[in-house]
């Protein structure tokens, strides 16, 4: 239930939020999810310092938390393609990947020992804390602004619907972006059971317990920092297609070595883990990076925020499935075929020219030609 109130406004909303962040200045959209999520914070750190919260309230509080989110995320990446040169866009991108990576290793004992210091209300005002700090930068950082044909127009339902349409019209009626977005789909479907499987495979595989897990989700967090200093130093193939299929093909092969390692080799699980990290931003990074550089920067709220939507909402449909998969060929089936079948797309990408012209130099084609139909 805690995963679903978390996915279900990004899968839900995210098409909208992008065409708002389209049609509004795109700082005062990252100020506004800013402060209404540490407000939000702040009102459960106050129910838990007066002692009473409620279950639901801290149900309710993740929902809107999450709506915040899928304002924000679309926003910051829509700005970024106009504050950053072309050719560093991936190596950016990479940047990014290694601090969130950082955070995943560091935020677990970080917890621990505030919580350890600290009143459970006290450690949640923490996180209002560095909201502040990130509202900050924003107040002062001038954010250049996309032009807009239809910048006259007023907001109403029906536009923000025909918005919506033109979002999705872009990607259907350009086929390498289409294609790129259903194989970003279809690897969400086949990956995302291989992390919330991870506590079953500790326990049931390896016969061990939350020591193991969190030495495979901190070498998960290494490889991430790893892969993403890499991108940020490197950049990439010039193709960056070809640098994201690379990722791909790594991602597989790294999920097939976890579903392949005996029980009484832990160590080549914890290796298998270090490489899935590290390909992640190879595989992400560079799908960042030719979005922000060929989607005409007018459209790319929309394109993001329905792209994101397609993409997440093959997380609980792919839990729907491995449940019963798990239950009657075993938690290991998943990463063999789940491995497999990656590397037999990415390998299949390879050859598919449209998805491949996406990472050469060329530029978008032009919104009008692509949002027509």
């Amino acid at each position: 239930f805690e995963a679903v109130v978390a996915v279900l406004p990004e899968v839900l909303l995210s098409p909208f939020a992008g065409a708002l962040v389209d049609r509004l200045n795109r700082r005062y959209v990252m100020i506004a999810a800013d402060v209404a999520i540490a407000l939000l914070t702040l009102s459960l750190a106050i129910l838990f310092a007066f002692d009473m919260v409620q279950i639901w309230h801290v149900f309710v509080v993740m929902f809107l938390r999450s709506i915040g989110s899928v304002f924000h995320w679309p926003a910051m990446q829509a700005s970024t393609s106009l504050m950053v040169p072309e050719k560093h866009l991936a190596r950016v991108a990479g940047i990014n990947q290694a601090l969130r990576g950082s955070l995943s290793i560091i935020a677990p004992p970080l917890g621990a020992l505030l919580m350890s210091v600290l009143k459970f209300y006290q450690v949640i005002a923490v996180d209002v804390i560095t909201a502040i700090i990130a509202i900050t930068p924003l107040l002062f950082i001038r954010i250049p602004q996309p032009v807009r044909a239809d910048a006259g127009n007023v907001l109403t339902p029906r536009v923000l619907l025909k918005d919506v349409a033109e979002g999705f019209n872009y990607i259907k009626n350009w086929k390498g972006l289409l294609y790129l977005t259903l194989l970003a789909a279809m690897l969400n479907f086949l990956l995302a059971p291989t992390f919330t499987l991870l506590p079953l495979m500790i326990t049931q595989h390896f016969k061990a317990g939350v020591w193991e897990l969190s030495a495979i989700e901190s070498s998960i967090g290494i490889g991430i920092v790893i892969g993403g200093l890499v991108l940020g130093v490197w950049g990439g193939f010039k193709n960056k297609m070809l640098t994201t299929l690379v990722g791909i093909l790594g991602l597989g092969v790294g999920v097939l070595l976890f579903g392949l390692t005996p029980a009484n080799a832990f160590w080549m699980g914890l290796a298998s883990m270090v490489l899935l990290g590290f390909m992640n931003p190879i595989a992400n990074g560079p799908i960042q990076a030719i979005i922000q550089s060929k989607v005409a920067p007018e459209m790319q709220g929309r394109v993001m925020g329905t792209t994101s939507a397609i993409c997440t909402a093959m997380m609980p449909l792919s839990m729907v499935v491995v449940a019963p998969v798990a239950e009657l060929l075993g938690l290991r089936v998943w990463y063999w075929a789940g491995g497999t079948l990656t590397i037999l797309i990415a390998l299949a990408a390879f050859f598919i020219p449209s998805i491949m012209s996406l990472g050469s130099s060329q530029k978008d084609v032009s919104t009008a030609q692509i949002a027509a139909d």
